[in-house]
């Protein structure tokens, strides 16, 4: 199955935003190149990786329509994961109470609900693994501690 629509705009990094907010971050180090990946987001990098996200992805029209219209792109957060030598990412979602919420129309079932955050998950995926295999030229600066037992 694919997504049959046009890229939209990339997200916006705050250069000042700290992903050791999230509570499920483990982030080591505070250099996290947010102006250097919003900067290649900007260059084509969110156009590509959403190219091929939208290949292969389940989402529907009308699940893609929700995420526009509760302006969720906007939402992502990509950062530099100096330990992991990755790019991590935080991707937005519906939250639990969306029932209760009445967030939209179109939202009728936890199905639904379920394959929009997975599909945005997994577009944040994509996002991260397009950023560090075309964009990056950095190393990891991190180095391990030379008394790491042996296992």
């Amino acid at each position: 199955m694919s997504l049959d629509v046009s890229p939209p705009d990339p997200p916006d990094l705050e250069p000042a935003f700290d992903p050791d907010a999230y509570e499920d971050a483990d982030v080591v180090g505070d250099d996290y190149r947010r102006e250097e990946l919003d900067e290649y987001l900007h260059d084509g990098a969110w156009e590509r990786a959403f190219g091929e996200w939208a290949e292969h992805t389940e989402l529907d029209e009308t699940e893609w329509g929700i995420v526009e219209d509760l302006d969720l792109v906007p939402q992502f957060d990509f950062f530099w994961d100096d330990f992991a030598d990755r790019v991590g990412y935080h991707a937005p979602g519906l939250p639990e109470d969306w029932r209760e919420r009445d967030l939209h129309p179109d939202l009728d079932s936890w199905a639904r609900v379920s394959s929009i955050n997975a599909s945005l998950t997994e577009l944040g995926g994509v996002v991260s693994d397009v950023l560090k295999s075309e964009y990056i030229e950095w190393e990891s600066a991190f180095d391990a501690p030379d008394d790491l037992p042996d296992f």
